[in-house]
């Protein structure tokens, strides 16, 4: 597993890459962990040394893998389930 902390990002907080799943973890500071799946290693290592990791994020990323949002987070807000 590798991993990258993106500190300097307004958008994402850290990544994390699992070469043989080829599957991309993104920690969003405001909407929690998100796994996109069938992502090539080159576009995790290029999201770790972009200038801007939301730029880049939104670029090459967002609206071309499939992804699922962390299933142990919980949600909030009008749209929260209630159990």
């Amino acid at each position: 597993m590798r991993t990258c902390d993106l500190a300097d990002s307004s958008l994402i907080s850290g990544a994390a890459y699992d070469e043989e799943a080829r599957l991309l973890c993104l920690q969003f500071r405001e909407a929690g962990c998100y796994f996109y799946f069938g992502v090539p290693r080159a576009l995790f290592d290029a999201l770790c040394a972009a200038p801007s990791p939301g730029t880049y994020f939104n670029a090459h990323i967002k609206d071309r893998f499939r992804f699922e949002r962390d299933p142990r987070r919980r949600r909030f807000g009008p749209k929260a389930r209630r159990g």
